[in-house]
């Protein structure tokens, strides 16, 4: 018997709602990438983008564990001298919490063509309103 091989025409795409209300950062970035990869998929294949759809609600609303809010720090530079700058999770979550999630599970997929492209089925939203009704999106726990 030959091992199944996923092709891109034969996966079928699903969409899938998260509430992130009163869920752990890492918790929560770990089942949204293994939905993004489609690792929760019986035709899971690590070169074909065999993943979901992902919307994510109440993103303003998850928690930390320990004392992240103030002790960790998200660093950027411009690639011009002096030009670093670092941001608290706590600045950040009041500022962008959308990016929060976004950097996290971004870490967690390939750092690949696949991987960008897996990011782009990740849609993050604060409130509990978002425009994707028309797909109907399955809620998960």
């Amino acid at each position: 018997m030959k091992t199944y091989v996923a092709k891109k025409e034969d996966v079928k795409k699903d969409w899938y709602l998260i509430d992130a209300k009163d869920k752990v950062l890492g918790r929560l970035a770990v089942q949204i990438a293994d939905i993004l990869k489609g690792k929760n998929k019986v035709i899971y294949t690590p070169h074909v983008d065999t993943g979901d759809f992902v919307v994510v609600v109440n993103v303003e609303k998850m928690h930390f564990t320990g004392n992240k809010l103030l002790q960790k720090t998200y660093h950027r530079h411009s690639g011009y001298m002096g030009n670093a700058k670092s941001i608290t999770l706590e600045e950040m979550m009041t500022k962008h919490p959308e990016r929060v999630l976004m950097h996290a599970v971004k870490g967690m997929l390939p750092k690949s063509k696949l991987g960008r492209q897996m990011l782009k089925k990740l849609k993050v939203y604060k409130g509990s309103e978002h425009p994707h009704q028309a797909q109907t999106p399955k809620p998960i726990s």
